[in-house]
């Protein structure tokens, strides 16, 4: 069984929304995470080969100046890819961060074997009276720590992993699963919010 707890958290930092319109990576930040314990991370800026608007130098705080002597994306992303493996990801919105993994991949040509889970798409159905989804929110509604500057790719993984590690345990102390599989957040992301009460209740031991 995979388990949820042994994964790679990632997030990308964009030049904009979709990689269909010419937008590109120009951050990646992952964690991964083995029987959840953290035991490696990634983090580099990238050349998109162009200049970013100044929108998103002031959404991320990442400036032409810093991406000028930055690696181009293709040689972060070929390194990246090894550092996946063959590794499950999540991500905070994760079909969002899969078009870029895909996009910069397949430049490349590289493959990765793992499959996705959405922290995000978890986290409607288990902090139902959550402001909103947005991470930033729901660190502070799970009460998680945090100090830095959300929009940075690193930190984003970091705090991913961190809520995905709690929303794991919660799922433990309700329902008594452990080990949780990849395959059951999978499942949950896919269920109805009205109906994660359910099925739950019908895999406890």
């Amino acid at each position: 069984m995979s388990k949820a707890n042994t994964v790679v958290v990632l997030d990308f930092e964009t030049t904009g929304l979709s990689p269909v319109n010419g937008d590109r990576a120009i951050e990646i930040g992952a964690v991964r995470i083995e029987e959840g314990e953290i035991t490696g991370r990634f983090q580099e800026l990238m050349n998109p080969g162009f200049q970013v608007s100044s929108f998103i130098e002031s959404y991320t705080g990442i400036t032409n100046g810093m991406l000028k002597n930055a690696r181009p994306c293709e040689e972060v992303m070929s390194e990246f890819s090894d550092f996946i493996g063959s590794h499950n990801l999540v991500a905070h919105n994760a079909s969002f961060d899969k078009r870029f993994l895909d996009a910069e991949l397949n430049r490349l040509p590289k493959k990765y074997t793992g499959e996705f889970s959405c922290s995000m798409l978890l986290a409607r159905r288990l902090y139902k009276d959550a402001a909103n989804h947005k991470l930033a929110t729901l660190v502070n509604h799970a009460k998680i720590p945090s100090d830095g500057d959300f929009h940075r790719a690193l930190y984003d993984s970091e705090v991913t992993a961190k809520l995905w590690l709690v929303m794991l345990e919660l799922i433990n102390s309700r329902y008594g699963l452990s080990p949780i599989s990849f395959a059951l957040t999978q499942k949950l992301t896919k269920t109805p919010a009205h109906n994660v009460e359910k099925v739950l209740n019908r895999i406890m031991p």
